[in-house]
C-alpha cells in the first residue's frame, strides 16, 4: 500500500466523517433540546439535495443555489416542527412520495462549480479533487462555527438551558416554542447543506437520505447523545473506518482469495465495521465518548 493511496483515503474518510457531522449535530441537536428522535432527519437531507439541484438549474450558479436551498429546506423543517411533526414521524415514508410528485422517479443530475472540477497537487505528489476539498474546509468550518455558537452566544446559552432542564428554562421566561421551531430549521439546514454539498458526488435521487439516516444515528450513539463534540468525533471515526475499510479490506483478502471473492467480502465487511466500532464504544462508554451532562 502506497503513502499515496493512503493520504487519499484518508481525506475521503474526513471528508465522508465531516458531511456526516452535518447530518449528525443537527440530529443530535434536535434530541437534546426537544427530546424527540426525528426520523424525517434523512429526509430533509434527501429535499435539500432537491432544492439544490433545482435552484442550481434555475440560476446557473452552485453559489446562488447552495444559500436559497439551505433557507429553503430551513423554512420547510420550521413548518414541519410547527404543524406536522408527530404525525410526520410515525409516517417517514411520505416524504419519498412527495419528493416523486414534486421532481419525478429519476435522479437529477447536480454539478459541482465549474472552478472546482480540477484536481489539486498535495505535499506528496497527490492528485486531489478540488472540489471534495471545499468540502472537509466547509464541514470544519461549519464545526467551529455550531462550536462557538453553542458555547460562546446567547443562543447557545438558551440551547443548553433548554436540554438541561426545560421547566427551569421556561420559568426564567424563555420561549420554549420558539426555541424548538429554530433548533429544528438550523438541524434541517445542516441536512441542506449535506445534501447540497454531497449532490455532486452522490446521485441526486428519491431515498437517498435513507441509508445516510443510519449512520448518522450510529456517529450520535458512538458519540454521546445530545453531544456536539461528540457527533465530530464519532463522525470523523465512522467516515475514516468506513472509507478506509472499503478501500483497503480488498486489498487485503486479495493476497489470499481469489479477486472476485475479495471484491466481494471486502465492501461487506467493511460495512459491519462501524457497528463493530459502536459495540466497542458502547462496551467501554454505555453513554458514547463524550455524553451531553446537564
Amino acid at each position: 500500500m502506497s503513502a499515496i493511496l493512503f493520504l487519499e483515503q484518508s481525506l475521503n474518510g474526513v471528508q465522508f466523517g465531516l458531511m456526516l457531522f452535518l447530518l449528525a449535530a443537527g440530529l443530535t441537536l434536535v434530541f437534546g433540546i426537544m427530546d424527540m428522535i426525528n426520523l424525517a432527519h434523512g429526509s430533509l437531507y434527501m429535499i435539500g439535495a432537491y432544492f439544490m439541484a433545482s435552484f442550481v438549474q434555475a440560476t446557473g450558479s452552485f453559489w446562488l443555489g447552495l444559500p436559497l436551498a439551505l433557507g429553503a429546506t430551513a423554512l420547510v423543517g420550521a413548518a414541519l416542527e410547527m404543524s406536522l411533526l408527530r404525525r410526520l414521524y410515525g409516517r417517514d415514508h411520505l416524504a419519498n412520495e412527495a419528493v416523486r410528485i414534486a421532481w419525478g422517479s429519476q435522479p437529477i443530475m447536480l454539478n459541482p462549480p465549474a472552478a472546482l472540477t480540477g484536481p489539486v497537487t498535495l505535499p506528496g505528489g497527490l492528485q486531489y479533487a478540488s472540489y471534495r476539498l471545499l468540502i472537509i474546509g466547509v464541514g470544519a468550518a461549519v464545526a467551529l462555527a455550531l462550536y462557538v455558537l453553542v458555547t460562546r452566544t446567547r443562543v447557545g446559552m438558551l440551547v443548553r438551558a433548554g436540554a438541561s432542564n426545560r421547566e427551569m428554562a421556561v420559568a426564567m421566561g424563555v420561549d420554549i416554542r420558539r426555541l424548538f421551531t429554530v433548533v429544528f430549521a438550523l438541524g434541517a439546514a445542516l441536512c441542506a447543506l449535506a445534501g447540497a454539498m454531497l449532490g455532486p458526488i452522490l446521485a441526486v435521487q428519491v431515498g437517498m437520505g435513507e441509508n445516510i439516516l443510519i449512520l448518522a444515528f450510529v456517529v450520535i450513539v458512538i458519540g454521546g447523545i445530545g453531544s456536539i463534540r461528540g457527533a465530530f468525533v464519532g463522525s470523523l471515526l465512522v467516515g475514516i473506518v468506513d472509507t478506509s475499510g472499503r478501500a483497503f479490506l480488498p486489498l487485503a483478502f486479495g493476497a489470499f482469495l481469489p479477486p472476485q471473492f475479495a471484491s466481494a467480502a471486502g465492501p461487506a465487511i467493511a460495512s459491519v465495521l462501524i457497528y463493530v466500532l459502536m459495540a466497542g464504544v458502547l462496551y467501554f462508554r454505555p453513554q458514547g465518548l463524550f455524553p451531553a451532562r446537564g
